[in-house]
């Protein structure tokens, strides 16, 4: 055979070669693209769906990073929770009173106790990514918000009958009174930390709790009767709520529920209190024995 023909026939049977693998390569290309194009639309509409949720995660978190890297981050993200546990006191405060002494609807109990849920949630939140962050607050403290949290809601979910309306009114005032000792707590804590921190005697980071911690021991024990009031007033409505649940025509879980919900408010705030005071009664003894 003509060498010319050998060659021309050795070079169709490599483009033939070649054009198969173009049309391989092509293929998985276009495969690649198709898949690519089918991942970034999922991204699309996650992206989508995580801006929907993007107000409430900033009214939650704050604009702030979990993970806060320098000092200053930390100490901005510490002023704006202090900042808020304040507002929002003050708001359901103001809340309370005018439910208690001037309207008497269910939405507006609704909403006020919703108001409680997204409270809590949001400082329980907070609460995470300071003591991540450094903060040093004690277990119970921060248990409790969520115990008040799920309180919150169970009353949320409690239907508008005569068993509700004959605790409504109770559990009001007990809000505006915790609001109102909150609100002391917060203002004077706030000051004590600050002469504490100017000291040296208290971390940067330290926070106001709602109850009583050894720093208070210093200028605070003014607050411990309005705290003890405060925690027998949560075994008063753990006490109401379970004789309510024993009247014959009670039929609402939320009567049991809301009252072991109190119950464990009241020896959770209670005994850590004391024991708090005790051992600060006790260094105090060993102090003046040295002397």
């Amino acid at each position: 055979m003509c060498p010319h023909v050998l060659l021309i026939q050795e070079t169709h049977r490599m483009y033939l070669q070649k054009l198969d693998e173009i049309s391989s390569l092509q293929t998985k290309c276009t495969s690649s693209i198709s898949r690519q194009r089918k991942r970034l639309k999922e991204v699309s509409q996650l992206a989508r769906e995580l801006n929907r949720y993007m107000l409430y995660l900033s009214l939650v978190l704050g604009n702030v990073n979990v993970t806060l890297l320098s000092k200053q981050s930390k100490f901005a993200y510490k002023d704006e929770y202090e900042k808020f546990k304040l507002y929002l006191t003050v708001l359901l405060l103001l809340f309370s009173f005018i439910c208690y002494f001037f309207v008497s609807y269910r939405f507006l109990d609704a909403i006020f106790n919703f108001l409680l849920v997204w409270y809590y949630c949001t400082l329980t939140i907070r609460e995470s990514i300071l003591i991540t962050n450094g903060s040093r607050i004690k277990g119970w403290w921060v248990f409790h918000h969520y115990v008040s949290a799920f309180l919150s809601g169970v009353i949320l979910t409690w239907p508008d009958g005569n068993l509700y309306k004959s605790f409504r009114n109770q559990f009001l005032a007990y809000s505006l009174y915790q609001s109102f000792v909150q609100c002391l707590q917060c203002y004077y804590q706030s000051g004590c930390l600050y002469r504490l921190r100017a000291l040296g005697e208290r971390h940067n980071m330290d926070l106001t709790v709602e109850g009583f911690q050894s720093w208070m021991w210093k200028g605070l024990t003014f607050l411990l009767p309005f705290l003890f009031f405060g925690h027998f007033w949560q075994l008063f409505n753990c006490l109401s709520l379970f004789r309510m649940a024993q009247l014959p025509d009670c039929k609402e879980w939320q009567v049991m529920v809301c009252g072991l919900s109190f119950l464990i408010l009241f020896m959770g705030n209670f005994f850590t209190t004391v024991a708090v005071v005790r051992q600060k009664l006790k260094t105090r003894k060993q102090k003046s024995k040295t002397l």
